[in-house]
């Protein structure tokens, strides 16, 4: 779970470089069964990471942080 601004934008980095990793693939990989099982991983992490991107901006601060 993303707990702050710094880890949302890291997030997003992340993100980017996975997707401009997984669109290099597409324009370098010929065999079309090649392609899909070397970004499957890729697509995955993607889809998780993009889940606590949309989450987090839904939760107020102190939902983020554990109760004292």
């Amino acid at each position: 779970m993303i707990a702050n601004g710094q880890e949302f934008k890291v997030t997003l980095d992340r993100i980017a470089r996975f997707k401009a990793q997984v669109a290099h693939r597409r324009n370098t990989e010929s065999n079309p069964v090649n392609y899909r099982a070397a970004v499957t991983g890729s697509l995955a992490e993607i889809d998780r990471m993009q889940l606590e991107v949309r989450e987090y901006p839904s939760l107020h601060p102190q939902e983020l942080t554990p109760s004292v």
